[in-house]
């Protein structure tokens, strides 16, 4: 069959899938009230489900009443039971994979449930959807023509006691459908190598000779592969590599602190970027226009969502609303109720709704990614428009940063202390914390108020970072790869201490 033809195919038979969303679009709070009837019904037979009551339970109001709010330490117990072979505790078929996260605040390792219901009806079905949302806006696509470089983790597949570990991405990658696997690039086998450094130049290798019309993966990661590519092809711009090239789908970190780099190797007006939300624990939502980066919540994916208001969370005040009680513009922590045995789980997000017909949201940062030491209330959204901002001013181009508090010691005030390592930076490098700091206050009124005459805060501290220094981090850690990321913020002062010993 001719690829123009398939082009055409594919494209009809995406589309389609269109009216189905605007179904949840339409009737949000009914379907998701109708999945947590199924999800409650399929599980009614669990361990979990026997304990709870599952049978029984006729409302949400029930269900938030029977059911507790969960950690993963809440889960760990239950979750090494599966993962040794045990069936039917949290959910009624056999859980046969486990992603294993570490994420940033903890060394100790996660294995988050995936069951087969999650693999085909949340994470596979939200390829197919990202792709007809796309075709959707862009009616002219020829994506199909060429491949997708899709950019995955570096860990394999461990197989032990009939279930399976390892990263998201590995185990995505090795239970592709056919159509995924056929429209994608490089091959498994290189997709799935340990070595990132070797897989790297692997990937570089192999896909330079192939037809790209489309990128996935996580920004700080998809930069260095793509700059490996024009080193190794003595290119300027992405386009004399791949000329199809019309899409990047990129998630797992905030794309604003790269993008200027990414639009100096993508030099094209019409070249689209689309944003996704998705995590070890499901896929949860994409953007759905092209030109706004608002992401469109997924209601249909086996995923029941519940949100706790920030200024409530871990507080003997806290309260858990359903979707239907959100507000525009409020901070909440995310709570899911999934089709891989999650219920009422903690996921560690924060977003914050700018719509809620439909219901649209921005990711904000984590729960245990803030400063608030000094009642100051600073999230990773602040932090990068602040950054965002100053680099503008100072034309200069960040690559990564963290920072932390430093403590109150006798009558010294606090501070916060940044590590900042820049592509370009700033020719005033005092001008540019002064103006960072202006433009936390702008942002942010509590650390405003905290920084007034310096009546808590004193000006930040900051440090240029040699280069590499976090990639040399992360590579010390184990964390090179995937959706490992840099720890953005922390109340603790551990990471800010480990990297300027390594300084």
């Amino acid at each position: 069959m001719p690829i123009p033809l398939v082009n055409s195919i594919a494209s009809w038979f995406l589309k389609k899938r269109i009216h189905q969303m605007e179904l949840f679009i339409k009737y949000p709070n009914e379907v998701q009230n109708e999945l947590l009837k199924d999800l409650l019904s399929k599980a009614k037979d669990t361990e979990f489900g026997k304990k709870y009551g599952f049978e029984e339970i006729r409302s949400y109001a029930e269900f938030s009443r029977r059911v507790p709010v969960q950690r993963y330490e809440d889960y760990e117990g239950v979750i090494e039971r599966s993962r040794r072979g045990d069936t039917n505790i949290f959910w009624p078929t056999p859980i046969r994979w486990f992603a294993k996260s570490s994420g940033t605040t903890n060394a100790k390792s996660k294995f988050i449930p995936v069951s087969e219901d999650s693999l085909e009806n949340c994470h596979y079905a939200a390829g197919k959807d990202l792709l007809c949302v796309y075709f959707n806006n862009n009616p002219q696509s020829q994506l199909f023509t060429g491949k997708s470089l899709r950019l995955g983790g570096s860990k394999e597949i461990y197989r032990n006691n009939g279930t399976s570990y390892g990263d998201l991405s590995a185990i995505l990658i090795d239970n592709m459908p056919f159509w995924a696997e056929f429209s994608s690039t490089p091959s498994n086998e290189v997709s799935l190598m340990h070595d990132w450094e070797v897989k790297m130049q692997a990937i570089v290798n192999e896909t330079i000779r192939e037809k790209v019309t489309s990128l996935a993966g996580v920004p700080s990661w998809m930069l260095v592969l793509l700059n490996n590519v024009l080193e190794t092809t003595n290119t300027q711009s992405l386009f004399e590599v791949w000329p199809q090239l019309e899409v990047y789908f990129h998630g797992g970190v905030s794309f604003d602190p790269y993008a200027p780099q990414y639009q100096k190797i993508l030099p094209k007006e019409d070249f689209r970027f689309y944003e996704i939300y998705n995590a070890s624990e499901g896929f949860f939502a994409c953007q759905d226009q092209n030109d706004s980066k608002d992401l469109l919540l997924m209601l249909d994916y086996g995923i029941f969502y519940e949100f706790i208001p920030m200024d409530t969370y871990d507080t003997k005040e806290e309260k858990v609303i359903p979707l239907s009680e959100v507000e525009i513009g409020k901070n909440y922590a995310v709570i899911i109720t999934t089709n891989a045995g999650l219920w009422r789980y903690k996921i560690g997000d924060t977003v914050r709704f700018t719509s809620t017909s439909p219901y649209r949201i921005k990711v904000s940062g984590r729960t245990k990614h803030h400063i608030n030491v000094f009642g100051e209330e600073l999230i990773i959204e602040n932090a990068e428009e602040a950054l965002k901002k100053v680099s503008l001013i100072n034309n200069c181009e960040i690559v990564d940063y963290t920072a932390a508090p430093v403590f109150m010691e006798g009558k010294e005030k606090g501070a916060h202390e940044w590590i900042i390592e820049f592509k370009n930076p700033p020719k005033d490098f005092e001008s540019f914390k002064r103006e960072l700091d202006k433009a936390l206050q702008e942002v942010n009124s509590d650390y405003e108020a905290k920084r007034y005459n310096n009546m808590t805060l004193n000006m930040p501290k900051v440090h240029q970072a040699r280069e590499s220094l976090f990639y040399d981090w992360l590579k010390k850690h184990d964390k090179l790869g995937g959706q490992h990321k840099i720890p953005r913020l922390s109340n603790s002062r551990t990471y800010v201490e480990e990297l300027l010993e390594m300084m």
